[in-house]
């Protein structure tokens, strides 16, 4: 699944193709896509002839900011196996699994393509300005709203669970997941299998360095792209960011800093990898 890099990967693309374009027609192939729209014909109908005048990212969703007297939003969410891909005319040939088209006023399109159909669009009351209403159960943005240590220390105090699966605990640190909270705590020196409780002051502080380090990282480098090959940025191109992970999905070879070899465990129903020397 698409972490905070690889979403605001796609939204910064987004904002270059989207901006100021005029939505001129909508088509939906499949109403799963939008499901929690009343209808296909509710959702067309929210979207079509509006103008885009931005977008956002909260955690890993994307925020459409639309113009017009209802200040609403369409918030985008990949899901699973979900892409969003610019065409660059309406007779390029549409990949397999395409569920939703935007035309714009220029002769573009942006697609939709989901092959598992666990992502979604849906339309949501907001000012443009911050989060919009659907999403306000959500934590602090990890990038953008853990701004100091102090942000991070109440969000895991006094917490029996994992760290590792506190920071990937969307009602807690909005954004991180299996890779980067990975990351994160190895660059930190934290073992992600200790109680969240249990980090002390100056880990918290190193937590926090960590995530803001890694996160612009992986930005700059367009995220990561796995084998499976199921993230890919607006254009079609993959991230490069997994060339530098030191620990996920890294069981067995040896540690970058001090070559042991990385273990593995599962957590929460997600491997976890950490160095046993390097984290404790």
């Amino acid at each position: 699944m698409p972490e905070l890099p690889e979403v605001e990967v796609v939204r910064r693309d987004l904002d270059v193709v989207l901006g100021g374009r005029t939505v001129v027609s909508v088509e939906v192939g499949r109403d799963r896509a939008v499901r929690r729209a009343p209808s296909i014909a509710a959702f067309v109908d929210a979207v079509q002839g509006r103008v885009v005048r931005g977008t956002l990212r909260v955690g890993k969703f994307l925020v459409v900011d639309l113009d017009g007297p209802e200040r609403d939003a369409v918030v985008i969410h990949l899901g699973m196996s979900g892409q969003l891909r610019a065409a660059s005319s309406r007779d390029e040939p549409r990949a397999p699994h395409t569920h939703v088209v935007f035309a714009l006023d220029d002769g573009r399109e942006v697609r939709f393509v989901d092959p598992r159909t666990f992502g979604q669009m849906f339309v949501s009351p907001g000012d443009g300005t911050a989060r919009p209403e659907a999403l306000a159960h959500l934590g602090p943005d990890a990038l953008l709203e853990v701004g100091e240590p102090d942000d991070l220390a109440p969000l895991l105090e006094g917490r029996r669970v994992a760290v590792k699966t506190r920071l990937m605990d969307q009602q807690a640190v909005a954004g991180l997941g299996n890779i980067y909270s990975d990351e994160i705590l190895f660059r930190a020196g934290v073992r992600g299998t200790r109680a969240a409780g249990s980090v002390t002051e100056a880990e918290v502080a190193r937590i926090h360095a960590a995530s803001h380090e890694v996160l612009r990282a992986a930005v700059d480098a367009r995220g990561s792209s796995l084998a499976d090959a199921q993230y890919v940025d607006l254009f079609g191109r993959p991230g490069r960011y997994q060339h530098d992970h030191a620990v996920h999905a890294r069981a067995g070879a040896p540690c970058p800093r001090c070559g042991t070899a990385i273990a593995r465990q599962r957590m929460g129903g997600r491997f976890g990898y950490w160095c046993p020397r390097c984290q404790s």
